[in-house]
């Protein structure tokens, strides 16, 4: 059985479904329609974040703030090794002459 996705590309292939959608009044629609799933999909995403912050579970936001904090961490380390080892090299470097 083909999916949702597989049945959607035939029919945007068929060329009566093309001609339909360079009717204005359906370019309207399909753009108010394509609106109004942000805006639910929106609100749906707002309410799952309150559920996850209610009973205490990260969300992608949380997840992606994470992993820009650790990288964040990890480029500072390699700026403190690098100053480390350049300040490791300069007390070095007298001493072989």
């Amino acid at each position: 059985m083909p999916t949702l996705k597989e049945r959607f590309v035939t029919l945007l292939q068929d060329p009566r479904v093309g001609k339909l959608m360079q009717e204005p009044k359906v370019q309207e629609l399909a753009v108010k329609a394509f609106r109004w799933r942000g805006r639910i999909q929106g609100g749906f995403d707002q309410g799952v974040q309150r559920v996850a912050k209610r009973l205490n579970l990260a969300t992608q936001r949380d997840l992606r703030s994470l992993q820009r904090r650790i990288r964040h961490l990890e480029h500072e380390l390699r700026e403190a090794e690098e100053r480390l080892t350049d300040a490791e090299s300069a007390r070095e470097a007298p001493g072989r002459n």
